[in-house]
């Protein structure tokens, strides 16, 4: 009984889907620079998780069936190419594509504020 409660409290969370170009690392601290953006993103999704959201990401290079999975997400693709990525997917819908959403943007999309958390 204990299963189905918990597994009906897992199909509420929010859930944040970020579908990332190719890239060698999702962090940002690979390679002789640093990239400001991806360290960016990649603290968001820490902060995310941390607080219960279910943050997802997957890499064209490495997670091609995530993409293909989307049919959405694979138009997109296929009519922009590699300047709709990354594509962010808040709770099934489209909320940003071609840069990264900052976190406040992601907690605008996800209804929540910094004082509830």
């Amino acid at each position: 009984m204990t299963t189905n409660i918990s597994s009906s409290k897992q199909a509420e969370r929010p859930r944040v889907q970020i579908y990332d170009p190719p890239m060698c690392c999702p962090t940002g601290l690979c390679g002789p620079t640093v990239d400001p953006v991806l360290l960016d993103i990649h603290e968001a999704v820490i902060t995310l998780k941390a607080e219960g959201i279910t943050v997802e990401r997957y890499m064209l290079n490495s997670q091609p069936y995530a993409f293909f999975a989307n049919p959405e997400v694979m138009k997109l693709v296929r009519e922009k190419q590699m300047a709709a990525l990354p594509i962010t997917v808040v709770d099934g819908r489209i909320v940003k594509t071609g840069a990264y959403p900052t976190l406040e943007e992601l907690r605008r999309e996800l209804n929540i504020s910094q004082e509830t958390t």
